[in-house]
């Protein structure tokens, strides 16, 4: 059944279980590398499997050519957790600056939509994808973020570093999601063709600088333990039987290895198939989750003009040596940490360091 948001105002017992199902893969045929993913392929045929009477919204994370890409998480959390709101506002939709995938595709109203999300994905390089990572990054204001930025004034650090010190502040934080289901399902191919009968890259001229045996995950599917942990961090329930690893297309080239060449291994399909049975299983038998009390569903941001001027007073204060005082920035000038006065902020450290 395709989502329709409206169910999200009725109460859990009164509307669809609704699933959310996201490929992870960086391709997309419309550009380079002009061939679709393997994981959009599994992504439809789950998509298929799962119950008729259930929502299934789907997206594909992959690159095309124009389209927004997620903005990286800009680790506000690490100056304060007040600071970190939720959803994020360190982007907004429709930005013509900084165009953000995130908030134009809803991805935070659709994954609290969701009651249960399946996330399937290549490893690449011992990790999840960078899309996959840069979405996880920014869900970190899932995990006890801000619900209020008009206590902040918008993005004021030193009202978020207070308010994170008040009473106040442990009525707001709280996991915003929790209670939900994700699953991971994360394959790769082994290194393709690439192998020598050691294990090491067959073009590798320094043979001492690769051990196989020392690589670092027993179990590939290890190499999601990032997200998967972050989940549990924040009460989703990702259990070991719905986080799994497939490998396939050992000892053949990449261009052999494709969606199509996918298709016709009929033991990767069965152990796909197997992973979407005990996810639908695990989800049914669970059912419908209780929304949290600050929804990104529905959410309309405040304006936040006035508090934008009030900030380019700090940051231009700040550009020509004159932080806040008792800030956090007026300690570390104080102290020479980070020598970080300067107009032209977007210029790179090389090319300070030139013009002076």
């Amino acid at each position: 059944m395709k989502p329709n948001d409206k169910n999200g105002q009725l109460p859990p017992h009164e509307r669809p279980l609704r699933v959310l199902l996201l490929s992870g893969s960086q391709r997309r045929q419309y550009n380079c590398p002009g061939v679709d993913s393997k994981s959009r392929t599994l992504m439809l045929r789950m998509a298929e499997i799962l119950p008729p009477e259930w929502e299934i919204d789907m997206e594909d994370l992959g690159n095309v050519f124009g389209r927004e890409r997620i903005q990286p998480c800009n680790a506000c959390v690490s100056t304060s957790m007040a600071l970190c709101c939720w959803p994020c506002n360190c982007y907004s939709k429709n930005n013509h600056y900084e165009p953000d995938l995130m908030w134009n595709l809803d991805l935070y109203s659709r994954l609290d939509l969701a009651d249960a999300w399946a996330i399937i994905g290549p490893i690449n390089w011992y990790g999840p994808t960078s899309n996959l990572k840069a979405m996880f990054d920014r869900l970190v204001c899932m995990n006890g973020g801000n619900p209020d930025e008009t206590l902040i004034e918008h993005k004021n650090p030193e009202m978020a570093m207070r308010l994170e010190k008040s009473p106040q502040w442990e009525k707001l934080t709280r996991n915003h999601l929790e209670g939900r289901t994700a699953g991971f399902f994360c394959y790769g191919d082994g290194g393709g063709d690439e192998l020598d009968e050691s294990g090491r890259p067959k073009i590798l001229r320094h043979k001492t600088y690769f051990d196989p045996a020392a690589e670092p995950f027993e179990n590939d599917r290890e190499a999601y333990a990032p997200l998967v942990w972050q989940c549990r961090y924040g009460g989703i329930e990702v259990p070991d039987e719905l986080w799994r690893y497939h490998e396939f297309g050992q000892g053949k080239p990449y261009s052999e290895n494709q969606a199509e060449n996918m298709a016709l291994e009929t033991d990767v399909l069965a152990h796909f198939d197997d992973w979407v049975a005990e996810f639908a299983g695990f989800v049914a038998a669970k059912g419908q989750v209780e929304p949290g009390k600050y929804r990104a569903f529905g959410y309309e941001p405040p304006t936040h003009l006035w508090q934008d001027v009030k900030l380019k007073w700090r940051d231009m204060q700040m550009r020509v040596g004159h932080p806040p005082a008792g800030s956090s920035p007026a300690q570390q000038q104080k102290l020479g940490l980070n020598e970080d006065v300067t107009l032209f902020a977007a210029k790179s450290e090389a090319k300070q360091s030139h013009d002076e």
